[in-house]
């Protein structure tokens, strides 16, 4: 199941979709490509055992091709496994656009990729991640129903990034409790690395419990500004993998635990909203259980805003939504002694728990 991260250049060594290491049995992949607009797209359709394969689309300056194709595949097959381990009737998917959506992304641009959506008929529902908002979802409504995180105006849900915070929240609560023996992070020094919608709602929650919060972007306007709202502290040391907290919180870009990272952190947690944050799942999960760093499962504990959209899909209440986004800190803690009773690393333990999920659907077929 090991979907290693390789760079862009090492891509070209092995075939262009079948032979990469980040193919794990996807069902499908679709590349998009409209010359009026410019779009490139790719989306990725992992599996739908479980359901349609729902998953949001990110737009990103990518290097390369091969490195686009390589992020679609893990983050779709990650979505399978988020979606299974939450209880949720849905496959795994995801879509990333190339191009700089500051200065790239127009109205035309995601029409068009919403027809291409739509000529999936419903096997792909897309959503909105890095690099879009909620108007974009309501542009891509125009044109497929197949859609969620529409505004609410609209009848959605909107944006989705307060739930998934929350359900970081609550991961991080119990893994907190499992490592650290404590019910509440008052007093508990948190690095958070990112500060977009989610890792500022991560912000919010740990300050209201009265945890201390050390914060850390590329965009130095934005610290200030959540520096400010809540009370928060701007990282000021070389290196944030050494800084003295209890608890590591990634909120940005995925691969951030890898060889490097390891060997510096100090800190005895690690729970956060990127995706695919262990660079190389078995070997650096097994690294951090060597090393006594417990890791709150990134697709388990970023789920918030799956079950946000599937209630939309489903026409779930918000308190009901909530809950379930709550109940995130029950699983997570179920894991973390799953882990501990079996001598195996938590990304294991979670996965084995989602697969079993699968591969009883597959039977019942």
């Amino acid at each position: 199941m090991d979907a290693e991260l390789i760079k862009g250049q090492d891509l070209k060594k092995v075939a262009p979709v079948f032979g990469q290491l980040s193919f794990d049995d996807h069902e499908q992949v679709v590349f998009c490509y409209d010359k009026e607009t410019g779009l490139k797209a790719i989306i990725g359709i992992h599996d739908t055992t479980l359901g349609p394969a729902l998953g949001g689309t990110r737009m990103w300056n990518y290097e390369s091709e091969w490195e686009a194709l390589n992020d679609v595949l893990r983050l779709s097959r990650g979505m399978t496994f988020k979606s299974a381990i939450t209880g949720l009737d849905l496959g795994g998917g995801k879509a990333v656009i190339i191009g700089d959506a500051k200065t790239q992304k127009t109205p035309e641009l995601m029409r068009r990729f919403g027809k291409f959506v739509d000529s999936l008929s419903g096997k792909y529902i897309t959503a909105e991640d890095v690099g879009m908002a909620t108007e974009d979802m309501d542009t891509v409504r125009e044109v497929t129903k197949h859609v969620t995180g529409i505004s609410e105006s609209l009848g959605g849900s909107g944006n989705p990034s307060p739930v998934t915070g929350y359900g970081v929240f609550m991961g991080m609560k119990a893994a907190a409790k499992f490592k650290l023996g404590v019910d509440t992070l008052k007093g508990i020094k948190v690095l958070v690395q990112g500060i977009g919608n989610v890792g500022e709602t991560v912000v919010k929650h740990i300050r209201e419990e009265g945890g201390e919060v050390f914060i850390t972007d590329i965009n130095k306007e934005r610290l200030e500004e959540v520096a400010n709202k809540y009370g928060a502290k701007i990282f000021e040391g070389d290196d944030i993998y050494t800084a003295d907290v209890e608890i590591y919180s990634p909120c940005a870009l995925g691969a951030t635990v890898n060889d490097e990272t390891i060997n510096k952190l100090k800190a005895k947690v690690i729970a956060g909203a990127a995706n695919n944050q262990l660079a190389e799942e078995e070997k650096h999960g097994q690294m951090l259980l060597d090393k006594g760093i417990v890791y709150a499962p990134d697709f388990l504990i970023n789920a918030g805003g799956v079950i946000n959209v599937y209630g939309e899909l489903k026409g779930f209440k918000r308190e009901e939504v909530m809950e379930k986004t709550e109940n995130i800190y029950n699983t997570t803690l179920e894991i973390l002694k799953t882990a501990e009773e079996n001598k195996m690393t938590t990304q294991k333990a979670a996965m084995k728990i989602a697969q079993e999920r699968i591969d009883k659907r597959k039977n019942e077929k």
